[in-house]
């Protein structure tokens, strides 16, 4: 709460009061003051105790969630988002990065049934258009925030996979339960606007920015073993790489 968060304003600043109130805010949350998931007061209380307008302080907080640092939930009030999940470009799932990075991973399998592939999905996997391959789809969760919607496309019969085991492991590691001996991957990063579907299991705005991966794995022999097109929200994801002079 911001009941006991010090707030200093100098209203002979030309510096906007919005941008006082939240830049104070932003460092509080920066230092730890306010925790991930902590509440804020709402805006007629926060208001008034600073001696603002109503509208100076939906400004400001309007400011810190277009910054990714607040979160507007209905029913609950405007929270301190959790931390933002930084991962590193390497052939690992995001279920193995999540658990590493104690985020506390958890998914809901959307759908797990074979279909028929299109032309481009059937010339990754060496298949042929209308040929049928297991596609899979799950929402992601990080720390109790949906993170991630995840598209996959795999040869029939590669791994027994269930809607149980994979939500409490990462596809990768099913798959090389399996046997399957992953050795490397094209993918491709990009961004886009959230669409209304997106936009909902996400918990996001529409045309709220989303990054998005696609991924083909191959195993040792050279062969496809998963296709995947996945979408993360921008506000809670971030990819690092290293970049090594030759």
């Amino acid at each position: 709460m911001t009941a006991n968060l010090a707030i200093d304003l100098d209203r002979s600043s030309p510096v906007p009061l919005y941008f006082q109130v939240a830049e104070q805010i932003a460092e509080a949350i920066r230092r730890g003051d306010l925790a991930p998931g902590s509440r804020l007061d709402n805006e007629i209380l926060l208001a008034d105790r600073l001696g603002l307008s109503r509208p100076t302080i939906r400004q400001a907080i309007q400011y810190l969630v277009d910054k990714g640092l607040l979160v507007r939930k209905r029913g609950v009030g405007t929270q301190v988002v959790h931390g933002q999940v930084k991962r590193s470009v390497e052939l690992t799932s995001l279920y193995d990065d999540l658990r590493r990075a104690g985020q506390e991973p958890a998914t809901k399998v959307l759908a797990l049934e074979p279909r028929p592939v299109d032309e481009q999905v059937a010339q990754v996997l060496g298949l042929s258009p209308g040929d049928e391959a297991l596609y899979l789809e799950r929402l992601r969760f990080a720390s109790g925030e949906p993170l991630a919607l995840l598209h996959n496309w795999l040869p029939l019969a590669l791994a027994p996979l269930t809607a149980e085991g994979l939500q409490g492991r990462g596809l990768y590691e099913l798959l090389r339960a399996a046997g399957v001996r992953m050795r490397v991957a094209n993918q491709r990063i990009g961004a886009r606007a959230a669409s209304a579907t997106e936009a909902k299991l996400l918990d996001e705005r529409r045309g709220a920015p989303l990054l998005t991966m696609i991924r083909t794995t191959y195993d040792d022999q050279g062969r496809a073993v998963e296709h995947g097109s996945h979408v993360y929200r921008a506000s809670h994801y971030s990819l690092e790489v290293t970049l090594i002079e030759r």
